[in-house]
């Protein structure tokens, strides 16, 4: 076995913002080929599972073995090929970015004085840590993607779980959407394209556009004065980009539709594959007659549905615009996958509507706020209820096929990590020999 216990110190890697305060020394703790763990890291972690309620005696040992096994899977994936690619970590990382953006409403001072590092350093530090968590996922599907239960494995699964063990569960519901987004019709439209001409004229006439974007925006970056920071090509959604990139520097655009809204775009810098642009974002608002024509719409899908002339999930796969049901055919997934979900899992508005409900009824179209504060429309169906219980094999097969199948991936997982550790160089620490990872 390749195996080695040693400490491992470098000579620095963190200095502190001010010059006067000393500079922090961290270690290596573990090493795993060429990859390596700090007990910075190792700390971090540890810290934020116990903030979080954790309570295992043995949990930093538990922590240090995860993040051992992550680097073990990442060493093997370089070597059987198992890749992800620069496209799909930037995809990821500019995801991350742009929730962080939205969280502190665009501005990039507010993300400095919250984390003290600008959004830069944060994308650079994450990327890393994106590429590493996506090379694990893909490794461990890799691993197991070919597996599956039989009947038969999930009754012996069930049997071994002690009486006094089985889970309780709350009422249950089988419950499925059709959503609609409230489109602005032409007059909404229209009179957001005038007001951004008439602010694109200001623009020209030499008026600021950060200033502009400032004022009148509605983008999460609106408050760092529309600016979009560096984008590569596809990042954006295509006739943002389109627009984007067919101007030159210092250029700004007349108003571009996508489907976020309506931009007025500028340009501001180019570099091969990369471009640097500013964007007003504003959204026409939708009028009491276009809420009307998406409730005469779906109230006639509901009269589809219910003369028997067509069928829910088809409906949904259909005219759904709700990107997280409309796959399952329009019904909401637990935790687990299944299509029995719990009560406390719904979102409130959709808990309060489903009680007025009987069961095997659809609704009337219901008008909501989704999280941009946009309108729009459902229908529910209430298909089916189940009371609070005691799991058992009949109500709850999918959970507990869910369940086995989760512990034969992670049998596979363990009985992996077991070779593979005789095939990688592994490095700990002497102070968590204790610890007995490889072990």
């Amino acid at each position: 076995m390749k195996f080695i216990i040693s400490a491992v110190l470098i000579g620095w890697s963190a200095v502190s913002a001010h010059a006067q305060e000393p500079v922090v020394i961290d270690e290596i703790i573990a090493k795993v080929d060429n990859y390596i763990v700090l007990k910075s890291d190792l700390e971090r972690t540890y810290l934020d599972a116990v903030s979080n309620g954790a309570t295992q005696s043995n949990l930093k040992c538990l922590i240090l073995g995860s993040m051992i096994r992550d680097k073990l899977m990442v060493a093997k994936a370089e070597i059987d090929s198992v890749i992800v690619t620069p496209a799909e970590v930037d995809l990821n990382l500019s995801r991350r970015i742009d929730y962080i953006l939205n969280q502190y409403n665009g501005s990039e001072e507010m993300i400095l004085q919250y984390f003290g590092k600008t959004i830069e350093d944060i994308r650079s530090e994450l990327r890393d840590q994106i590429e590493e968590q996506m090379t694990v996922e893909r490794m461990q599907t890799h691993l197991t993607q070919d597996l599956t239960v039989t009947p038969t494995e999930v009754r012996r699964f069930f049997k071994r779980i002690p009486e006094d063990s089985l889970p309780y569960y709350d009422m249950e519901v089988k419950l499925a959407q059709i959503s609609r987004n409230v489109t602005a019709g032409k007059e909404g439209k229209q009179a957001v394209i005038d007001q951004l001409i008439e602010i694109r004229k200001r623009i020209v006439a030499g008026e600021e556009f950060a200033q502009m974007a400032t004022e009148y925006s509605q983008g999460p970056t609106g408050p760092n004065g529309g600016d979009l920071g560096w984008a590569k090509r596809g990042n954006m959604v295509p006739a943002f980009e389109a627009a984007a990139l067919a101007l030159k520097p210092g250029e700004v655009s007349m108003p571009v539709e996508s489907q976020f809204g309506f931009h007025l775009i500028k340009m501001l810098e180019r570099r091969g594959n990369e471009y640097h642009a500013s964007h007003i974002l504003m959204r026409p608002v939708s009028s009491q007659a276009d809420i009307n024509a998406t409730i005469h719409f779906l109230d006639s899908i509901r009269t589809l549905i219910i003369s028997d002339s067509t069928s829910f999930d088809k409906m949904a796969v259909e005219h759904s615009e709700d990107e997280e049901t409309k796959g399952s055919g329009g019904y909401f997934l637990g935790s687990d996958a299944s299509n029995m979900v719990s009560i406390r899992e719904l979102a409130p508005d959709i808990y309060l509507a489903m009680d007025t409900m009987k069961v095997g009824t659809i609704s009337s179209p219901l008008r909501f706020k989704k999280q941009d504060g946009s309108d729009a429309v459902r229908i529910l169906l209430y298909e089916s209820s189940r009371d609070p219980h005691q799991a058992n094999l009949k109500d709850d097969w999918q959970k507990i096929q869910s369940a086995a199948l989760i512990e034969k991936k992670n049998n596979e997982l363990l009985r992996w990590f077991n070779e593979a550790v005789n095939e990688v160089f592994i490095d700990i620490d002497e102070e968590y020999g204790y610890c007995n990872i490889i072990n």
